[in-house]
């Protein structure tokens, strides 16, 4: 049997499955003094890094970065709504 494929014999648990997605896509970095601390995931790193390069050669104004850094996060919070709705209407099935 692949891995794609669901075995019939042992059923998913939805609640089971929305938690493990919830906690894949955060990641907490636990400081001292400060507490819990969001990281974001790598390739939201790369995008802003790259963002900084640009800015930092001169390639793009500041500004201009700042407004699709803040574009970005707007629609990266967006998906990540979506995907909890999908995952609470999962729940109630």
């Amino acid at each position: 049997m692949s891995q794609n494929t669901v075995d019939q014999r042992n059923p998913v648990d939805h609640r089971a499955v929305v938690e493990s997605v919830r906690s894949a896509r955060t990641f907490e970095l636990e400081l001292p003094i400060v507490g819990a601390i969001p990281v974001p995931r790598p390739e939201q790193i790369a995008y802003f890094a790259v963002m900084g390069l640009m800015v930092a050669f001169e390639i793009i104004e500041w500004p201009v970065a700042v407004t699709i850094a803040a574009g970005h996060l707007l629609a990266t919070e967006q998906h990540n709504h979506v995907l909890e709705e999908i995952g609470e209407a999962l729940e109630g099935v």
